[in-house]
């Protein structure tokens, strides 16, 4: 979700340098099932662009069309869209749009708080009825330091507003250990999930990182000098240098490390022959640091070539952090989401 969120900023600020005007669309409250839950948001700008969906492309012409008595009067609206009826979603929705303008100072707050790898929330006050009211509105809280996208919006304390609230966690991160072919392609993989890549690779690398499209940055520090200060729990691993050495060494570059994620490509023997080499070198390596390595990398959907080895590795990464077991959805009792 976070990354979503600077995906908007990062377009409404080039909107309001070209002096657009825009609102804010966020699904706040859902009955039932719905293609994606609340806090979902996006952009609608004045003159018919959007930046990002709240569905997969069914709602978005109704909310637009809804959008306009916003740009019109300036007062934020709630909506529903009821898709039992129209797309066999099983559920209604509840919309909220606002006008929208982000100041510098939150602007700066807000690339502040992702530099520096800490959460923040946003909280949106609505009312369940449709209609147009004055005040609501959502507002950004950095630290205890509120910010409000409408400089209009003042909330209102009666018993009878609502507050969606959501959490927005340090945008994610995949360190890379490796810098073959394999590794292009999950970080292209992993930059379509939003996610920040960073590339490891030996001194000797001569590639740069134009070669990694999706990547962030490419490192190619010593072993004893790899900084691991910027891995955290909102972070994933994979190492997959294709050779048994350099794993070894990333490994004990890692050893204190508490990620969200931890892969080792290559097959079950592999795992083996790099564990035990790992403990040749440091015989005391805690348990709970070697349990946590996933390898083979990746869940079983029958991946041949690179491209599908990255498929299958961001799956078993989001399964992990995610806390689900990868399943069917055709043999998942209850909702898809839980």
């Amino acid at each position: 979700m976070t990354h979503e969120l600077k995906l908007l900023f990062d377009t409404l600020k080039n909107w309001q340098q070209q002096g657009k005007k825009a609102v804010f669309v966020s699904v706040v409250d859902l009955e039932g099932s719905s293609y994606r839950r609340p806090g979902v948001r996006m952009l609608i700008c004045e003159d018919g662009e959007y930046a990002g969906a709240v569905s997969g492309g069914c709602v978005e012409s109704e909310i637009e069309r809804q959008a306009q008595s916003v740009f019109r009067t300036n007062t934020p609206k709630v909506i529903t869209y009821d898709g039992r009826y129209r797309i066999g979603c099983e559920g209604v929705i509840y919309v909220l749009i606002e006008p929208v303008l982000l100041s510098e100072a939150l602007l700066g707050a807000f690339e502040s708080q992702l530099k520096s790898r800490r959460a923040f929330e946003m909280n949106s006050f609505f009312y369940s009825e449709v209609g147009e009211y004055d005040k609501i509105g959502s507002v950004l809280n950095f630290n205890g330091t509120e910010y409000s996208l409408n400089p209009d919006f003042k909330s209102d304390e009666t018993d009878n507003q609502k507050c969606f609230s959501q959490t927005f966690e340090p945008l994610f991160q995949l360190f890379i250990f490796g810098a073959e072919h394999d590794a292009v392609q999950l970080s292209q993989a992993a930059k379509l999930l939003g996610w920040k890549v960073t590339i490891i690779a030996s001194p000797e690398e001569s590639k740069s990182c134009d070669y990694f499209p999706g990547a962030a940055s490419l490192l190619t520090p010593s072993f004893d000098d790899i900084d691991t200060s910027a891995i955290d729990e909102q972070t994933a691993v994979v190492l997959m240098t294709h050779s048994f050495n350099k794993d070894v060494q990333y490994l004990m570059a890692l050893k204190e490390i508490n990620p969200a994620y931890i892969g080792l490509l290559g097959s079950v023997n592999r795992r083996e022959r790099v564990i035990s080499m790992l403990l040749e070198q440091i015989p005391d390596l805690s348990l709970e640091f070697i349990e946590q390595i996933h390898g083979p990398a990746g869940i079983n959907i029958g991946a041949e070539n690179a491209a599908e080895i990255s498929v299958s590795i961001l799956a078993e990464i989001l399964s992990v952090v995610r806390k689900q077991k990868p399943l069917a959805l055709r043999e998942k009792v209850g909702a898809i989401h839980e």
